[in-house]
């Protein structure tokens, strides 16, 4: 069965790159962002709150298992091939390389030629900081940290899981995601609701956010200074950030380019510092925003050729057991 998953991601991984999410075809996250609303209005309020998003979150996990799982079921009964079809086209709806490349160019676009109330839109739509003021270094800044960061939740962490357990785990990521990105925050709103979205994204980008800041070292040679300065500068910074994950992407972008990520931020007129990460050896440049995708892509390639080795790995050892 293992096979079958790899041959279903490396699928998937071609047909995002081909074809993305385009904006008007249906989309199971949009779905899943219906389900969270609906739960949230209705029982995000007076007593019990943290039980309640304990149980928002399990029935979407295992509404959405459950539903894929059958779909998968029903698909590889009529035919194997038919079955890998419909894993192919479930997995690429939960990655985002294309879409990722696409947001960040269209800041880079305007942005290269002079034109920063246009770049500081399209960064707004990507980013949850006040854009108005920014410079061309941070709006570069911004664009680059959304491209680093997304590379593991957007890209690699779904990938993994698929390897695990098919388009169902695939998409049970996703939902994890989703449910974090809609209510996993710290504020009086969500703080209780959402507790329990927040820590279990936590749990499940542990190891591939870890496994991508590694193969970003891996697959691109520093800019600046030595891979072991690299490496140093990625294992140190990677734990300053506020998440216990989306440090590894960002932390391993700076050491390979030599610029210096986070800083100060604000969200509606509220100043947060966020730890620095990497060193100012260059200033940042929109140029960086290619550059960054150039790790993207190079970085997916790698992992999912890493998926394969440890797959047909796993695959031969539990064949000689």
């Amino acid at each position: 069965m293992i096979v079958y998953h790899l041959i279903s991601i490396t699928f998937a991984y071609i047909i995002d790159l081909l074809i993305g999410d385009p904006p008007n075809w249906p989309h199971p996250v949009r779905w899943i962002g219906s389900i969270i609303t609906f739960l949230e209005k209705r029982w995000n309020q007076r007593k019990f709150k943290r039980w309640k998003g304990v149980a928002m979150l399990l029935f979407i996990l295992l509404f959405i298992f459950s539903i894929v799982f059958l779909v998968v079921f029903i698909g590889y009964k009529i035919h194997p091939f038919i079955g890998i079809l419909v894993e192919s086209i479930i997995i690429s709806t939960s990655i985002a390389q294309r879409s990722l490349k696409k947001a960040s160019l269209e800041v880079y676009q305007p942005l290269k030629s002079g034109n920063l109330v246009q770049a500081r839109k399209k960064l707004s739509y990507i980013v949850g900081r006040d854009t108005d003021n920014l410079d061309e270094s941070e709006i570069a800044r911004g664009t680059i940290e959304t491209v680093a960061e997304n590379t593991s939740d957007g890209v690699t962490a779904p990938l993994f899981w698929a390897l695990i357990g098919g388009a169902p785990l695939a998409m049970v990521y996703r939902a994890t995601n989703t449910c974090d990105s809609m209510v996993g925050y710290v504020n009086e709103r969500y703080k209780e609701f959402g507790w329990a979205s927040a820590k279990w994204d936590d749990v499940m980008n542990w190891i591939p956010s870890r496994l991508t800041g590694i193969i970003m070292l891996l697959g691109k040679r520093p800019e600046c200074g030595s891979y072991r300065k690299a490496w140093e500068i990625m294992f140190r910074d990677a734990k300053k950030h506020p998440s216990p994950n989306s440090g590894w992407g960002e932390a391993a972008v700076a050491a390979i380019l030599g610029i210096q990520l986070g800083g100060r931020n604000y969200y509606k007129g509220v100043v947060s510092n966020r730890a620095k990460m990497g060193e100012p050896i260059y200033p940042i440049q929109a140029e960086h925003i290619i550059k960054a995708n150039f790790i993207l892509a190079k970085t997916v390639f790698l992992f999912l050729l890493l998926l394969w080795i440890g797959g047909m790995l796993f695959d031969l050892a539990f064949t000689w057991l």
